[in-house]
């Protein structure tokens, strides 16, 4: 199941892609990518926890003034330093807050791109056991033949069964979906 074109590839155009791809260089060069990463991650986990910090974020009414402080003391008392920090405060000093989780998603499409990473999207009726989820990582790596990166989402209308999607592929082995074309193939029956 190997990628058509890159996943990274096809996120870097547009203004999150080219701030993105600037930190991933800075950070590359600079040996921090793995740094970075982890501070942009702590970033993105205070976002989803917070409403607060979304509103700043996506709200027009803040001024720069205003974001550029708020944000400074988040990303000093989240620990958040060098550059991942700086280019936290350049986005709001930039009025580009409101882009940043698009920038975070970038960022790791690269970060995975460069270490050889393939990322996929698996969706399950309900949570696996860590003897399930090491063998389904260990067929989607068989597949791909390359390191997974697993994106696991808890979706309990599929009933069972999974979904998986990878680069431009799904593979839907839902009960629902074989469920609906039973149901379909007894009405085309009557």
């Amino acid at each position: 199941m190997a990628q058509n074109g890159s996943e990274a590839g096809s996120l870097v155009a547009g203004m999150a892609g080219r701030y993105a791809s600037a930190l991933f260089e800075l950070a590359r060069e600079g040996g921090q990518v793995d740094a970075v990463a982890a501070d942009l991650d702590t970033f993105d986990a205070l976002l989803r926890e917070s409403a607060d910090l979304r509103r700043l974020v996506k709200s027009p009414v803040f001024t720069a003034e205003q974001q550029a402080a708020a944000i400074g003391a988040v990303v000093g008392k989240a620990g958040i330093k060098g550059l991942a920090a700086n280019f936290i405060r350049l986005a709001a000093a930039n009025r580009r807050l409101f882009a940043l989780p698009d920038m975070i998603a970038v960022f790791r499409a690269l970060v995975r791109e460069s270490k050889g990473i393939v990322r996929a999207e698996v969706r399950v009726a309900e949570k696996p056991s860590d003897a399930v989820l090491t063998e389904i990582k260990a067929a989607l790596r068989e597949i791909a033949k390359a390191e997974i990166d697993v994106d696991l989402h808890v979706d309990p209308s599929l009933i069972g069964g999974l979904v998986v999607k990878m680069g431009s592929r799904m593979v839907d082995a839902s009960l629902r979906t074989k469920l609906n074309g039973i149901r379909l193939a007894m009405r085309e029956a009557r």
